[in-house]
């Protein structure tokens, strides 16, 4: 307990060496910026390619499941006017330029991570770049695919009630289906970005703790920032008018992010202690010399060292 305790706080040391909250708003302001853009493309897939506006829509709205209900609230105003003003193009200019943008808050991760593990990033800018256009393509294709799942169970569950009414009391499962499916891709994102955006290679047991931590501390964080705004949501409104829900938005994406290079930073400290763990178990195995006589001649001499003149 006492060593997790000192990985924890060796942890939080690093994040602040490493300038842990300038990099924390460089990503909470970058992921605000490229929330919409992203939108953008979500419905310019969905309507070009998928043919269905409602795909969007769904999709957004499991982006925000595992936001705390207080924050999801105030942007998906917001979020639905994009989504509702926004046009179903996909090879337009506009749409390249969304995806650019979208592209730039996974490039504010990718630093993030670069420093909590300690890499200089060596790969040429325009590489980086269109890799984070790739991961924000592909990211979409999933969230649209997973999207479709979630907009298929209620069909799948009413002809199931329609054929044995008998289990019509189990409706739960849709909810529980929508849950599940919105934390899957929490899960599998966290892992993919910790394993593969930054330089260099990671293994996923080098990897995971810091996951858990940062899944673990997004839910409490959440659950206080949400008793917070429950409490408090006014002063956003007093403070900032109109740009209220953009702010309590921010702010939100800044405790996240904290969390987020914490659990990166976690993962260095906890490798660092098992380098120094290793070190301290190889010297303890090592065998101590016998000790000397007390009147200081050695006790052993070896036989080809042995003087035979006298």
């Amino acid at each position: 307990m006492l060593r997790a305790y000192r990985i924890a706080l060796d942890a939080f040391y690093r994040f602040n060496a490493d300038d842990g909250w300038a990099i924390a708003s460089h990503i909470a302001l970058s992921g605000l910026m490229a929330l919409f853009p992203f939108m953008l493309v979500l419905t310019a897939m969905a309507a070009g390619v998928f043919g269905s506006q409602n795909l969007a829509e769904e999709a957004a709205r499991l982006l925000l499941e595992v936001w705390p209900k207080e924050v999801a609230d105030a942007i998906a105003l917001d979020i639905q006017g994009v989504l509702l003003t926004a046009r179903g193009d996909v090879f337009t200019v506009g749409a390249a330029l969304s995806i650019f943008f979208a592209s730039s808050g996974v490039e504010s991760v990718r630093v993030g991570l670069n420093r909590a593990y300690g890499i200089a990033e060596m790969r040429p800018w325009w590489l980086l770049r269109l890799e984070s256009i790739a991961y924000v393509l592909v990211g979409a294709v999933a969230l649209l695919a997973f999207s479709f799942l979630v907009l298929l169970a209620p069909l799948i569950w009413g002809t199931a009630v329609r054929l044995v009414p008998e289990i019509s009391p189990l409706g739960w499962t849709v909810t529980f289906v929508r849950m599940a499916v919105a934390a899957m891709v929490l899960v599998v994102t966290l892992v993919i970005v910790h394993l593969w955006l930054p330089a260099g290679r990671r293994r996923l047991r080098e990897v995971w703790p810091g996951i858990v931590a940062t899944l673990i501390l997004w839910l409490a964080g959440g659950e206080i920032f949400a008793s917070y705004l429950a409490k408090f949501a006014f002063t956003y409104t007093l403070y900032y008018a109109g740009l209220a829900s953009v702010m309590i938005t921010l702010v939100f994406l800044y405790l996240t992010a904290s969390i987020f290079i914490y659990g990166g930073e976690l993962n260095t400290a906890i490798a660092q202690d098992r380098v120094l763990q290793a070190k301290e178990d190889a010297r303890a195995a090592e065998v101590p010399a016998p000790p000397a006589p007390e009147d200081g001649r050695p006790s052993y001499v070896d036989p080809g060292e042995r003087d035979f003149s006298r």
